[in-house]
């Protein structure tokens, strides 16, 4: 497999976990990739790993460091527009932000609905 190969592979295994929501395994991948190659787009995917990880600390109970990376990944994914990686800019900021409003109005992490996760489409 050559290097680009590579990289796409790990790209879509991060997307392949994302949507089955397991989303520490997500991180794991883009992780991979973000820190073993130099992308011009490390700023985006940088957003996709902190997208992640917001949800591994929802549903660890941990509401501080979920609203952290939320807030961290959209300001990430701003200076993108069109479509990035096959991802709808603009809709993954609106949806980033439903989840926004929905943390802030949570009495308790496990009453998150996770149908609000970004769909990532």
């Amino acid at each position: 497999m050559n290097e680009e190969d590579t990289k796409e592979s790990l790209f879509q295994e991060g997307m392949k976990h994302y949507k089955t929501m397991d989303y520490f395994e997500a991180h794991e991948a883009w992780e991979d990739l973000w820190s073993g190659y130099y992308l011009e787009d490390r700023i985006f995917l940088q957003g996709l790993i902190q997208l992640a990880v917001s949800f591994v600390h929802l549903g660890n109970g941990n509401m501080i460091g979920a609203k952290n990376l939320l807030r961290k990944c959209k300001e990430k994914f701003q200076g993108f527009s069109g479509v990035h990686r096959g991802i709808r800019v603009n809709l993954l900021l609106n949806q980033i932000e439903k989840v926004r409003f929905s943390y802030n109005g949570l009495k308790q992490p496990k009453d998150f609905n996770w149908d609000m996760v970004p769909t990532l489409e």
